[in-house]
C-alpha cells in the first residue's frame, strides 16, 4: 500500500508543480510584454510607475516559477525512474537547468529598468529580451522534445499530447523572439503535461474504487 502512494503521489507533485509553475510564468511574461511591448526597439522610452510596478511584480515572481520549475522537473524523472535512456535524459536535465538559469538571468536583467528613476535601461532590456525570447525559449525547445520524447518511448504520453509537445519545441525552437508572445508556448504546454499528468492520476486512483 505504502509503495502504491508513493507512486500516485509523484504524478501529483508534478503536476502541480507543473500548474504553478505555468501560471506564475505565463503571469511574469504577460506582465513584461504589457509594461515593455516595444522590447529593445523602444529601449529609450521613459518608462512609468506603472510600467516598473509591473516589472517589478514580474521580477518577484520569477524565483517561485524557478523553484516549482525544478521540482517539476525533478517528479517527472521520479516517474521515469529506472527506465530513463541516459542519453535523453541528461539532454532533458542539462536544458531544463539552462532555462532556470537563463530565466533568472532575464528577470536580473529586467530589474535594471526599476533603478532609472523612470528612463529605461537600454542595456538592461537589451540582455533581458535576448535571454527571455532567444536563449531560455531555446533550452524550452530543447526540453520541450526530450520530455515528449521520453513520454512518447515509455507510453506515458497520448500520442495527440506528444505530437502537440513536437509542435511547440519546434516552434519555440525556430520562431524564437521572431513572433511576439511566442514565450507563452512553454508555459501552455507545462500546463497540458501537467493537467494530463493529475487527470491520469485521477484515473488511476479511481480504477481500483470502480472495481469495488
Amino acid at each position: 500500500m505504502e509503495r502504491k502512494h508513493k507512486r500516485l503521489a509523484t504524478p501529483w507533485a508534478a503536476g502541480v508543480a507543473g500548474v504553478v509553475f505555468a501560471i506564475l510564468t505565463a503571469t511574469a511574461i504577460v506582465l513584461v510584454r504589457v509594461a515593455l511591448p516595444n522590447g529593445v526597439d523602444g529601449a529609450e522610452a521613459t518608462v512609468n510607475a506603472g510600467q516598473r510596478s509591473a516589472v517589478r511584480t514580474a521580477v518577484e515572481l520569477i524565483p517561485f516559477a524557478g523553484i516549482a520549475f525544478l521540482w517539476f522537473m525533478g517528479a517527472l524523472r521520479e516517474q521515469v525512474g529506472e527506465r530513463e535512456d541516459k542519453f535523453v535524459s541528461t539532454v532533458f536535465l542539462g536544458s531544463g537547468l539552462v532555462f532556470v538559469a537563463t530565466l533568472f538571468g532575464a528577470a536580473a536583467a529586467a530589474s535594471s529598468v526599476l533603478d532609472e528613476g523612470g528612463q529605461g535601461s537600454s542595456f538592461g532590456r537589451d540582455v533581458a529580451y535576448a535571454l527571455l525570447t532567444t536563449y531560455a525559449m531555446r533550452m524550452a525547445a530543447v526540453f520541450v522534445i526530450t520530455t515528449s520524447t521520453i513520454g512518447h518511448r515509455l507510453g506515458v504520453h497520448p500520442r495527440p499530447l506528444t505530437a502537440v509537445g513536437y509542435l511547440a519545441g519546434l516552434t519555440l525552437l525556430v520562431v524564437g523572439g521572431n513572433v511576439p508572445w511566442s514565450e507563452l508556448v512553454f508555459p501552455a504546454w507545462v500546463l497540458v503535461l501537467s493537467l494530463n499528468t493529475l487527470w491520469g492520476r485521477h484515473s488511476a486512483a479511481s480504477r481500483p474504487a470502480a472495481s469495488t
